[in-house]
């Protein structure tokens, strides 16, 4: 078991499948989850997961069930370093630096440091995504050793721990209740904290430098707070977990500003690729994820990445749910000449409804709890074979019961041989990498 400073013992527990939960997208109450809950995890069994197509809601783990749920949640991904940003999304970052360092310092710094006719060249046919989201930041304007008049602004990027502040959560009121249009009820300190402060990813930093866990990183304008992202920090990704700002900032367009920073940070370092959650194809709120590209959505199937283009496109127009069965039987059916015969792979087909909510949304006070073994008989996408689950060593899978750890065989002289059947569910899920590290606590 993997048990040093960046990979801590991951500690889980077992809370299980609901259906027919409230779906936060659409009108419909078919939403259906796995989930676990988690109260150690190292970043690379998160990393594990995240391929898999979890996702967490502060110390909450869930695995949307593909088929069952009436709006199919896609995990999304760009590479960073092939990234290429759209003119739109230049054009936002160039407006925000105009504001923040004025004109007055624009033009001082134009007379006193002309730029020569290669400079000038070099910045029309090149866009250097790393330099232009850092370069109205102050302590960039600060490293410049120059000394041009102050900018009109002082604008400030930090990434900061996620321990809870009034600032922080004033912030995530403002925009809860002014941007999200929730009203002030539902609007809770406690909700803040458990959502976007609790993390089980402890942070450190790697040997190379690399910062890996939960951060906030905090936007501040002239010492004012006024967005805020939360990241997971992975060995081979940035994930957002969720953005907020100011309603005073509205017109900065800052959903462009801070994908384009955080697209720059996994490039800066050296994470390689963007997480952008889940992507929803019926939810027009989430259209923007796919201008970030090149894009690849997870199958969910395969666990493969597939790349979103036209023909995928489409195929998430026609069917909705969209895995490797679903690819593979359309182009058979195209070959054919019968697209009548292309199906899913549960051979029904699929609709999803449209809608939008924010990624908060953990269910609705409806849902259904289901028995033991539900990912089984429904067949949700994505899970391990009989065979893969007879090929892993069960006796092996860990325990924790009360301050001891125990392996599944130990289970069974203790009257405690259902969890076996609950570590196999859980394993089913998780897949084999992460179940080898991970302890399982009996509750």
């Amino acid at each position: 078991m993997s048990n040093d400073a960046h990979n801590p013992v991951t500690l889980i527990s077992y809370v299980g499948s609901t259906r027919n939960g409230r779906c936060g997208y659409c009108t419909k109450s078919t939403s259906c989850s796995f989930y676990l809950r988690s109260y150690n995890l190292s970043v690379t069994d998160y990393q594990i997961l995240l391929d898999r197509g979890w996702r967490r809601s502060g110390t909450l783990l869930y695995k949307p069930h593909m088929t069952l749920s009436c709006c199919p949640h896609y995990t999304i991904r760009v590479d960073a370093t092939t990234h290429k940003t759209s003119r739109d999304q230049r054009q936002t970052l160039h407006k925000w630096s105009r504001f923040i360092l004025g004109e007055s310092y624009t033009q001082e710094c134009a007379k006193r440091y002309p730029k020569s006719k290669e400079e000038k060249k070099r910045q029309q046919s090149e866009f250097n995504l790393i330099e232009t989201v850092h370069g109205p930041e102050y302590s960039t304007l600060q490293g410049l050793q120059r000394i041009p008049p102050e900018p009109a602004h002082k604008f400030e990027v930090k990434l900061e721990s996620t321990v809870f502040t009034e600032e922080k959560y004033e912030l995530f009121e403002n925009y809860q209740r002014n941007v999200h249009n929730e009203p002030p009820w539902q609007i809770s300190q406690s909700g803040f904290t458990n959502f976007l402060c609790k993390s089980p990813l402890e942070n450190t930093t790697a040997p190379s430098g690399m910062k890996l866990g939960s951060y906030h990183q905090c936007y501040r304008v002239d010492g004012r707070l006024v967005a805020m992202g939360v990241l997971d920090l992975l060995p081979h990704c940035v994930s957002s977990v969720y953005f907020m700002y100011h309603e005073d900032y509205r017109a900065w367009g800052f959903g462009k500003l801070s994908a384009c920073r955080e697209a720059a940070l996994a490039r800066e370092g050296g994470y390689q690729y963007y997480y952008m959650g889940f992507y929803i194809h019926s939810c027009p709120k989430m259209w923007y994820k796919r201008e970030y590209g090149p894009c690849y959505l997870l199958d969910p199937e395969t666990y493969a990445w597939n790349l979103f283009d036209e023909k995928l496109e489409k195929l998430l127009d026609k069917y909705g749910y969209v895995g490797a069965s679903t690819i593979h039987l359309h182009d058979a059916a195209e070959k054919d000449n019968d697209p009548e015969k292309t199906r899913d792979s549960t051979g029904s087909e699929n609709v999803i409804g449209g809608g939008d909510q924010d990624e908060s949304e953990e269910g609705g006070e409806d849902e259904e709890e289901v028995p033991l073994g539900f990912v089984f008989s429904t067949k949700m996408p994505g899970i391990m074979t009989k065979r893969e689950i007879d090929d892993f060593d069960i006796g092996n899978l860990k325990f924790q019961v009360g301050r001891s750890k125990i392996t599944a065989s130990e289970l069974e002289t203790l009257d405690l041989s259902t969890w076996v059947d609950v570590g196999k569910e859980v394993l089913a899920t998780v897949g084999p990498d992460f179940a080898r590290s991970m302890v399982l606590a009996i509750m």
